[in-house]
């Protein structure tokens, strides 16, 4: 269910920048971050990298890629 929010003009400037260049939407880029910046609350030891491989990694799940780790 989308909800209407409302956000700051610069906010929305920042995000057509970022989701050009990661090709989103601007609301899934400031979904990405609201994502992301949850994920960093939650996990305040987490450097943004590993949250991000975390969340690719949880998507592939859901998207049915998924293989074996092999260790070694």
């Amino acid at each position: 269910m989308a909800t209407a929010v409302r956000v700051s003009e610069e906010l929305v400037g920042e995000a057509k920048k970022f989701s050009r260049i990661d090709h989103r939407s601007v609301a899934g880029q400031i979904e990405h971050w609201a994502r992301m910046g949850k994920c960093a609350e939650e996990n305040p030891d987490l450097p943004y990298s590993l949250i991000k491989e975390i969340l690719i990694g949880l998507d592939e799940l859901e998207q049915g890629e998924k293989t074996e780790y092999k260790f070694g």
